[in-house]
């Protein structure tokens, strides 16, 4: 289905499917009116990771606030909003609702369409706020609770080629954090921990079967935690540095490799890589080596787009909307919602 890209559109998004509350509005799907979001980090640093109804409780107490904040600063009234876009799910079904319920309230309020939002199209459209998506291509999409390959062969359009068959590359990070007891989200202090680091271990890397583009990270994860078990047990002192640059090193070769050869394998015209493990440092850098030893052009977003936000939300609404996706009030989020049915 062709659709108008040329169309003028003003889209309120909005995205709560974790521990952010966030709302915003995106002009044409990639001109960031305005981008507000409530983080609960501190919130749930103390618990070592999201507690779904603290998270729901916080969602309830902010959303409005957040909705009426993205409002003024994107400069324009209610009525010139052409629809409201909200993430449908995946994510914690308790958060999912809050936003899903004001969005289908302020929908009706107002008598403009609403539009639902498979959360993983919102992290690949986070690419659209930096620059066109040109067709064929691949995203690699990773996160807490994500790791796939996407092969988008137009708009709207989203076939998984590869996924993980266990851990999640995020998932794995925080748990090799919370062993090497580092503060929750273990992701960012792992990066920051190896760059004081030499890769002096040698972790497993999972390359599966000849030909998968499918992940595997449990193997990895348990190989971080028995090694630094062991070593405690012997009365030795764990390098700290060594085994998160060692740990991170071993994420990312597998994910740079097998991006780089599925986008081979589809005749790519380009690479995205976007969810929360995208604002890696080396996963960035070394990501961009290869896409360049390829001849293949990247795309990865501004750390600000990286993690959960609105704005992704609203550029993958503005492609449902002028696509004609619409929902009625009996909306419903869905904690386990596949892009490829969505």
């Amino acid at each position: 289905m062709s659709i108008d890209l040329d169309r003028k559109t003003m889209i309120l998004a909005i995205e709560t499917s974790c521990d952010e509350t966030a709302a915003a509005v995106v002009e044409n799907g990639t001109i960031v009116r305005s981008n507000i979001v409530a983080s609960q980090m501190d919130i749930h640093k103390r618990f070592g990771g999201v507690v779904p109804e603290v998270a729901s409780r916080h969602h309830v107490e902010q959303i409005t606030v957040v909705c009426e904040e993205a409002i003024r600063e994107s400069g324009i009234g209610w009525e010139e909003l052409d629809a409201v876009a909200v993430t449908q799910g995946p994510g914690l079904i308790g958060a999912l609702l809050v936003g899903v319920n004001c969005a289908k309230a302020l929908a009706y309020a107002h008598g403009i369409p609403l539009v639902p939002v498979h959360h993983i199209t919102g992290h690949i459209y986070a690419n659209r706020l930096v620059t066109e998506l040109q067709f064929p291509l691949i995203a690699l999409v990773v996160s807490g609770g994500h790791t796939e390959l996407v092969y988008m062969k137009e708009h709207g359009n989203y076939h998984v080629v590869g996924t993980t068959r266990d851990d999640a590359a995020g998932e794995a990070f925080d748990k090799v954090a919370r062993t090497l007891g580092l503060p929750y989200p273990g992701g960012p202090e792992i990066d920051r921990l190896a760059r004081r680091g030499n890769t002096a271990i040698d972790f497993p890397r999972a390359w599966l079967e000849e030909g998968s583009l499918d992940f595997s990270f449990s193997g990895l994860k348990s190989a971080v935690i028995n090694y630094i078990h062991n070593e405690r047990q012997r009365g030795r002192e764990v390098n700290r540095a060594d085994a998160a640059a060692s740990f991170q090193a071993s994420v990312s070769e597998v994910l740079v490799k097998k991006t780089i050869a599925a986008a081979e394998r589809y005749s790519a015209r380009q690479v995205l890589v976007a969810g929360g493990v995208s604002a890696n440092r080396q996963i960035r850098e070394e990501m961009a080596l290869a896409a360049e030893s390829a001849g293949l052009p990247l795309v990865i977003p501004p750390l600000k787009y990286c993690t959960d936000n609105a704005a992704m939300i609203a550029a993958a609404g503005t492609i449902g909307f002028l696509k004609g996706r619409r929902a009625d009030l009996s909306l419903n989020g869905s904690a386990s919602l596949s892009i490829e049915d969505f």
